[in-house]
């Protein structure tokens, strides 16, 4: 894994006087079996904490449940720093640790939770490039797509896929008599948070 683990095991061997054959394949042993020793000593604790999952690392997730802890550390034991109250917040998760995830969210906060709370449904958040900006939610993957309705910056939208320019979403909006709209549009990648530059997915 290229940038984790960045030093170098270097063994020389001298042989100073003749030795017989028996004796000198029992020394060869004995500090090829030193090294490896020392290798996976040193190698073991850092694969373990590593990347568990096998999965990329950062990647963006939503969280599965509600309330959610999001805890100062990796485990019960540590300190609940905020509670999730509600389902399918984007967060990003930047660690691993055994089971649990070390996430960011769109605030920057960053805290753990347990893998189990987590799922892989991606969803984000309308970021525009002009400050106090809006989005135009497309009908086609086009800046001359028409205007199905226009995002406000933090709005939550569900991300169903992206090409690596632009996102196909669902934003719901409920109004003052508690009705909920939907929708379904394209925005530009560049103006959601929740998902990489140049990401493609679907």
């Amino acid at each position: 894994m290229i940038g984790q683990f960045q030093f170098f095991c270097k063994a020389m061997f001298h042989q100073t006087k003749r030795e017989g054959s028996a004796a000198l394949i029992q020394a060869l042993f004995r500090r090829v079996a030193w090294l490896l020793l020392a290798l996976v000593s040193l190698l073991a604790p850092s694969l373990a904490q590593d990347n568990p999952s096998g999965l990329p690392l950062p990647r963006f997730a939503t969280t599965r449940s509600e309330p959610i802890n999001v805890r100062v550390g990796p485990g019960t034991k540590y300190e609940v720093a905020w509670t999730y109250l509600k389902a399918g917040i984007p967060v990003e998760i930047v660690q691993e640790f055994d089971t649990w995830r070390k996430i960011r969210d769109v605030d920057g906060t960053e805290g753990w939770v347990h893998q189990n709370l987590l799922s892989g449904t991606r969803a984000g958040y309308a970021s525009p490039l002009m400050a106090n900006g809006e989005i135009a939610l497309r009908s086609s993957r086009s800046d001359e797509g028409s205007v199905r309705a226009r995002l406000g910056p933090g709005l939550k939208v569900v991300i169903k896929e992206c090409d690596g320019s632009w996102c196909e979403v669902t934003a719901s909006h409920q109004d003052q008599n508690q009705r909920t709209a939907s929708y379904s549009g394209f925005m530009r990648q560049e103006e959601l948070w929740g998902v990489y530059p140049e990401e493609v997915f679907d």
